[in-house]
């Protein structure tokens, strides 16, 4: 059912690329709770096996950074000493690869030594953490979420596989696939929201964006979804915090995109810091070996996050750092990223007997297995010409993409009176808050290799989209965190010279992100008190947010007549605001995210489980409910408003019983009843009403997007299939049951009257 309209231009035969290009023959058979498959040798990689010491089979296993090891050899110094250590690893086989190299040059010097000086001429690889772009930045995955819009992932995915090719890197460490219900964690920002159907939609786009149509091309960049798994359940939404996680939640939740991911293609995926039910991710054996590799076949490799194989020992969950190997490698943790631990302890462990040569060579074939799925045996130079660089790097029709990619990941929350889209001339315009001129948080958190001159601020999109009529004052009001001296006077007398008042606050880029977990998920104070002595101007007032997360509101934002989500919207912000702004373009986004009423609600999420003692959203609070504040969001998920009105017609199906066997068809008029044209996003959910595990209120199940002008009505329709109406046991077996089901189509997950069939057993 292709929910998502999603287009991808890319090879639809890659199963069959795969399957050639491992060199892989699946054999069924069955264990206790397992469907297990057995890998046919490749001939070239069992012959490398055999030549390699153990040694270099641990180089093959571990990889470090590449930034701060300095540059090409000098001919007059000589090399720097960091890079001189490099340089002698590669050259003896005790590297497998660098990550975050910022030198192209570097890079395919260091690939000539590799294959022309080590004994066994073993290529290379090169990875980085681009996540949501490399010198043209696009949305956050958070922001670029909102977008609704699986072809747009993957364009901008394939995009950003272009430039990091070009850069030198073969390898991403994203797409970032954790779904996250609590917004105080800062790496919300880096996946797709809490929804685990949108989740796996946007996942596979990005992963074949990566990845393209075929893994040898030059511009083909391996994906690495993250973070397995259960990384966005961290108690508290605090970083690296434990993660305690039913079996089923696992696995109806957490699990979900990182299959979708898998099945379109990904060849590796990272451990997770987090704990689950008191194992490392890095040391968990159920995940990377039972559930990865057991249940799903995956024939990738695992690799380790940043140092994560020696936080076993911090964890308390390995001794020293030779057991931390051990209980890693063992687990299913092939590769090794930074400190060496892999490299240092291996061999020892191997010639003591208590790590088996059979597990190292089972770990080695997986990394030999995707180096030569990406063709570098072949090509080691591949994703390694300099020339690149001034052909593929910013190109025109990437830019272009960046600034439709921030359009359609703008959120429209509320319009009041329809002040927005503002007109391009006869009215002044004061732009206040501490963003407005800003460009060092324009691109957001995860840019590795920033290209921060590029950044358009609001000031220069407000400025090139009015041009000669631009009537503007700009006063940027506070800092981000602290008062500005006598800012707030002169944003208060900006305001009352002004017809509109625009502002501009929210978060830095420093508030999103790893490590960047908030114990409030509000606008700093600073930023508050400026908002309140504007707002009592009595101006018509624009709210812009810029955020990685959804965010509790103060009353003087919600009392705005116009409030919008901008996230951080890369390299074209100010050119994607200022398109919606003046209303050359509408607003399309969708929150994929809800946004509470306070911030003491988190983790707060729209697909919850019923209880048993529901409560009504408002009156008193006699079910699961805090007293000071109602259980409905703020702006559910789903939510966003263009600058046209829409009614939702009553949802119909075609029938009142459906068959196992059988399909059901569910219908909607939309009509856009304002007049301008509109992108509707209409969204199917589904409710199971008895079932063996309690089931959420409401679970997203398909969204289709609708162009409509003015007057014009459309009919949307979905079908499901008894497939779509599974949900995992407590046996954790996915599975259909037979029984009474809601569906409704509607705007958002709040809205619409839902529809009940019942699925029978025939």
């Amino acid at each position: 059912m292709d929910n998502l309209n999603a287009t991808f231009p890319f090879n639809r035969s890659r199963r069959a690329f795969l399957a050639g290009s491992l060199a892989v023959t699946t054999i069924g058979f069955s264990l206790p709770g397992i469907a297990a498959t057995r890998t046919v040798a490749d001939p070239f990689i069992e012959r490398l096996l055999k030549r390699m010491t153990i040694e270099e089979k641990a180089g093959q296993l571990t990889m470090n950074g590449a930034q701060g090891i300095g540059r090409l050899v000098n001919p007059d110094t000589g090399p720097e000493p960091g890079l001189q250590t490099t340089l002698n690893d590669i050259a003896q086989g005790r590297l497998t690869g660098l990550f975050n190299a910022d030198d192209v040059k570097l890079g395919r010097a260091m690939q000539k030594i590799a294959v022309e000086k080590s004994r066994l001429g073993i290529p290379l690889i090169f990875a980085a953490d681009i996540i949501h772009g490399l010198k043209t930045a696009f949305p956050v995955p958070l922001g670029e979420a909102a977008s609704f819009d699986a072809d747009l992932c993957a364009r901008t995915a394939r995009a950003t596989a272009i430039e990091a090719t070009a850069f030198g890197v073969q390898w991403t460490f994203a797409p970032a696939v954790d779904i996250a219900r609590d917004q105080r964690w800062g790496r919300v920002v880096e996946g797709a929201g809490e929804d685990p159907w949108l989740g796996s939609r946007l996942a596979e786009a990005r992963v074949r964006g990566f990845q393209g149509g075929d893994l040898r091309a030059d511009d083909s960049l391996l994906a690495c979804p993250k973070h397995f798994a259960g990384y966005g359940a961290v108690q508290g939404g605090m970083d690296y915090n434990t993660a305690d996680i039913p079996e089923t939640t696992l696995r109806e939740v957490h699990l979900p995109p990182f299959k979708a991911a898998f099945d379109a293609g990904a060849l590796s995926t990272m451990a997770s810091f987090n704990d689950t039910g008191g194992v490392p991710s890095t040391g968990n054996r159920h995940l990377l070996t039972g559930i990865l590799r057991g249940e799903w076949g995956f024939r990738g490799l695992v690799v380790s996050d940043f140092n994560s194989e020696k936080e076993l020992i911090d964890h308390g969950y390995a001794a020293d750092e030779a057991d931390a190997v051990y209980k890693a490698v063992m687990a299913g943790c092939d590769m090794s990223i930074q400190g060496g631990l892999y490299l240092k302890h291996i061999p020892a462990l191997v010639k003591s007997g208590r790590l088996k040569m059979a597990v190292v060579d089972e770990a080695v074939r997986r990394v030999l297995r995707v180096k030569k799925a990406l063709g570098l045996f072949e090509n080691p130079y591949r994703s390694l010409d300099p020339a690149r660089l001034d052909t593929d790097i910013r190109r025109p029709d990437t830019v272009a993409l960046a600034r439709e990619a921030g359009r359609k990941a703008i959120v429209l929350l509320k319009n009041d009176r329809s002040l927005l889209p503002l007109p391009k001339s006869g009215k002044s315009i004061a732009l206040i808050g501490p963003f407005v001129t800003d460009k060092n948080n324009a691109l957001g958190p995860w840019m590795v290799f920033p290209d921060m001159k590029s950044a358009v601020t609001l000031e220069q999109g407000v400025r090139e989209a009015l041009g000669a009529n631009a009537n503007l004052a700009v006063a940027a009001g506070s800092g981000v965190e602290r008062p500005l001296a006598g800012g707030i006077e002169a944003a208060v007398a900006a305001a009352r010279g002004a017809d509109v008042v625009v502002l501009y606050v929210g978060e830095a880029a420093n508030m999103s992100g790893e490590g960047a977990s908030r114990v409030d998920i509000t606008i700093p104070k600073a930023q508050v008190d400026l908002i309140d002595a504007v707002a009592a101007v009595g101006k018509p007032m624009v709210i812009l947010l810029k955020h990685g997360r959804a965010l509790e509101l103060p009353n003087s934002v919600r009392n705005a007549q116009a409030v919008v989500c901008t996230w951080f919207l890369g390299s074209e912000s100010g050119n994607a605001i200022a398109d919606v702004l003046f209303g050359d373009f509408a607003p399309q986004g969708r929150l994929p995210v809800s946004f509470p009423r306070r911030a003491g609600q988190q983790p707060f999420y729209y697909n919850h489980r019923v209880t048993g003692r529901p409560s009504l959203t408002e009156g008193p609070p006699v079910g699961a409910r805090y007293r000071e504040v109602s259980t409905s969001a703020l702006y559910p998920f789903g939510h966003g408003l263009g600058y046209s009105t829409v009614t939702y017609g009553a949802t119909e199906i075609s029938q009142a019983r459906v068959p196992k066997n059988g399909t059901l068809s569910i219908k909607a008029r939309v009509t856009n009843t304002g007049t301008r044209k509109h992108h509707e996003v209409a969204q199917l959910y589904l409710r199971i009403k008895v079932a063996d595990i309690v089931q959420p209120l409401r679970a997203l199940k398909g969204i289709r997007h609708l162009e409509l002008a003015a007057g014009e009505s459309a009919e949307v329709e979905f079908a499901l299939t008894a497939r779509d109406l599974a949900y995992v046991h407590a046996d954790t077996v996915t599975r259909t049951d037979a029984g009474v089901f809601e569906v409704v189509i509607a705007p958002d997950a709040a809205a619409g009257q839902p529809v009940p069939f019942v699925l029978t057993g025939a």
